[in-house]
């Protein structure tokens, strides 16, 4: 094998999935089906938070920016799965592999902030509901937006940076996208340490948020089983099921590939779990959103009036 020079000229080839190529065409039809209704949807989730008044709460700001987020989230890895689906093996340069590693891993580990976030505000508004509205101003949820930003683009410098110091001799990704377990399998030297600082970085970023979430979560169950009356948990519990099931989807595939054993499973494995994440997770936020949520339904509704309201004319 000849070394590959670590420079940023040089290039990796992305070996996306094995399957037949009569099947590739479908399955390339597919996927964009499933980003251009994952954009569709998030898209519309961001436009209706803003335009409708009723939405203007603490709880779906927090939604929006998800939304936002997700946007970009899975925009970051789709686009090189449809072109490998289109032309199988597919040449990726060492920039815009890097470049695609630090963004996905940034904005995945934004998400991990985003959600402790909204699970805060939750937390608030259940258990502290007298002081809800002076404690999450329009100030202070710009500012924990921000926060979870700034935290999930600066903790994804330290694998990103690592993994492109890393000398290279294959050029084969075994993946769709450019990450940092199949990359660091290509590198010439044993990367184990790398590894070990990826996982502490990630594992702590990712698990510190889950266990705050959790915990505010426990703070709300107790502050729920308090509440006088059936209808009042059951309204009580509602806001909160679609943000949990938001968080067991992310959580459960983030975990099984960046926090849990990696020799316990094959390359396609993590092949399969990364489009559940990356992929199918994005796309079913706004779905969870919009059919479990009354009130984002009453806000189409509402929406839909004015617009044919304005298409009718004076």
């Amino acid at each position: 094998m000849d070394p590959l020079n670590h420079t940023w000229t040089q290039s990796f080839i992305l070996s996306g999935f094995s399957v037949p190529g009569t099947l590739r065409p479908l399955a390339f039809l597919g996927t964009l089906c499933l980003y251009l209704l994952t954009l569709s949807g998030n898209l519309f989730i961001v436009v209706l938070v803003q335009v409708d008044a009723g939405l203007s709460t603490p709880m779906y700001f927090f939604i929006g920016v998800l939304s936002f987020l997700e946007l970009g989230y899975v925009s970051a890895t789709v686009p090189t799965l449809l072109h490998t689906w289109l032309r199988g093996r597919s040449a990726i340069s060492a920039a815009v592999c890097f470049i695609q590693l630090y963004v996905f891993h940034s904005l995945g580990m934004t998400e991990c902030h985003l959600l402790g976030v909204m699970a805060l505000d939750r937390y608030l508004a259940i258990c502290r509901p007298l002081h809800y509205r002076a404690l999450m101003t329009r100030k202070v949820r710009f500012w924990l937006a921000g926060a979870a930003w700034v935290a999930g683009f600066s903790a994804a410098l330290v694998p990103a940076s690592l993994t492109a110091t890393l000398p290279f001799c294959l050029k084969e990704v075994a993946h769709y996208f450019c990450d940092l377990a199949p990359l660091m399998r290509l590198a010439c030297v044993d990367a184990g340490w790398h590894a070990r600082v990826h996982g502490a970085v990630i594992g702590v970023a990712t698990g510190c948020n889950f266990v705050l979430i959790w915990g505010l979560y426990g703070g709300i169950l107790r502050a729920v089983l308090k509440l006088p009356s059936a209808a009042s948990r059951v309204k009580a519990f509602s806001t909160c099921s679609s943000h949990m099931i938001v968080v067991a989807l992310f959580y459960a595939s983030a975990f099984t590939v960046y926090v849990g054993p990696p020799g316990n499973r094959s390359e396609g494995t993590d092949k399969c779990i990364a489009l559940v994440y990356a992929l199918l997770t994005p796309l079913l936020n706004p779905i969870v959103y919009t059919l479990r949520n009354k009130e984002v339904r009453e806000a189409v509704k509402r929406v839909t009036v004015r617009v044919r309201t304005i298409l009718k004319g004076p």
